[in-house]
């Protein structure tokens, strides 16, 4: 692949070059992941922590050894993180773990701020087996820091095509991604007519983007396998695209009725109550894991916030603020039968509600089932209720 002409040293490159060919860019000492799309910094995150893991991994298994990623990878919140946890958290070795350690300081700008001196003094000597990512918003390339971090380390911008001279260069990249995703992620292939359409009629957000094709790739022939102009022209709409997110969005905050009219909306336009379902489910899913990952942590005594608990689950990271309130509405109890739920929906529209107007009573079953009005009442202490509940999720 060739490289890169946009970034300014080989210690840099676009988040969406990186995300198609991590290899290319291995990671080096300190990695910064700098931009303002929370999604694309997300993706960069988790592909630099699978790459360093699973070379360590691959050492340890080529000896014989058992592996567990839990024990090389640390996550700390970078408005509350000290200096002091963050170095002691490069140096430490677990006894389970493999010889790389990976520390990751999220929404690291107050972190860096904080600490700008003393890390720009640990690039004079970092430590060789260990890979520190800061992840923030903000980064500029003529401060102290960063010229360290051109030197001896790896930034990654994630930035997204707007306007001016890259805008060119950055909508090409989102092309080749969303393309390489269809292939690599969901198996089918996006033709590059049918992605031109694709960005002419959503937003140039790459998290939106990212759904739009896992929405597609389930509505395509089972035979072809293939997202070309025509699906695009059936099912995404600027109008009718932005409706529907509307419409699962009040579901999920139980404003059944606002739902159920925008669903109306949506019908009458000739939306397909079949295709609806697919794009709730690719939500509400993330509430089920979500809860699963919150009570998982608690149970074994650790500090795992809601929002860290949904970006784990998937939740893109400009969405986590609206996806919390969302899932503190559903509460924990629904949000454990979610699955259920929708698996039911779904037998329902394949099976004797496969008609339009049957269908169209599945969806709105789902809504009314997760509206304000029907939330489960408050039970009074039981043998099951009295074990560790998890703050902020009732």
């Amino acid at each position: 692949m060739a490289k890169n002409s946009s970034p300014p040293s080989p210690h840099a490159v676009d988040a969406l070059p990186f995300l198609m060919q991590p290899e290319a860019y291995p990671p080096r000492l300190v990695c910064v992941v700098a931009g303002e799309d929370g999604f694309l910094r997300h993706e960069v995150r988790v592909s630099l922590c699978n790459q360093l893991l699973r070379s360590g991994n691959q050492q340890k298994e080529e000896a014989g050894e058992e592996v567990d990623d839990l024990f090389d990878l640390t996550t700390c919140a970078g408005r509350e993180a000290e200096l002091s946890d963050v170095f002691d958290a490069l140096r430490e070795r677990s006894l389970f773990g493999t010889s790389q350690r990976v520390v990751v300081v999220e929404d690291a700008d107050p972190f860096v701020k904080r600490y700008r001196p003393q890390l720009e003094k640990y690039m004079e000597r970092p430590i060789r087996d260990a890979l520190l990512v800061l992840d923030l918003q903000s980064w500029l390339k003529t401060t102290r820091l960063a010229k360290a971090v051109a030197k001896l380390g790896l930034t990654i911008h994630c930035r997204v095509p707007q306007q001016g001279r890259e805008a060119t260069t950055l909508v090409k990249q989102l092309k080749d991604w969303l393309i390489h995703t269809a292939q690599n992620v969901h198996g089918v292939r996006l033709q590059r007519p049918a992605v031109d359409l694709l960005l002419e009629r959503m937003p140039r957000e790459v998290g939106i983007l990212y759904q739009e094709v896992a929405k597609l790739a389930l509505l395509v022939d089972p035979g072809a396998k293939t997202i070309d102009r025509q699906l695009v022209d059936e099912q995404v709409g600027g109008w009718r695209a932005r409706k529907t997110w509307d419409m699962i969005d009040a579901a999920a905050e139980g404003r059944a009725d606002d739902a159920l009219k925008q669903l109306d909306r949506l019908i009458a336009s000739g939306e397909d109550p079949h295709a609806l379902l697919p794009q709730m489910a690719s939500t509400f899913r993330r509430f089920t894991l979500a809860v699963r990952l919150y009570e998982n942590a608690d149970r074994q005594g650790q500090r795992l916030s809601l929002k860290q608990a949904l970006e784990q689950a998937g939740i893109p990271k400009f969405k986590l603020q609206s996806a919390e309130g969302q899932l503190r509405q559903i509460g924990r109890e629904r949000a454990r039968r979610l699955l259920g739920w929708l698996l039911a929906a779904d037998l329902e529209l394949k099976g004797y509600n496969s008609t339009p107007q049957r269908a169209r009573r599945v969806i709105e079953t789902l809504v009314v089932r997760l509206s304000r009005q029907a939330s489960p009442p408050r039970q009074p202490p039981s043998a099951r209720s009295r074990q560790a509940t998890p703050a902020g999720i009732r």
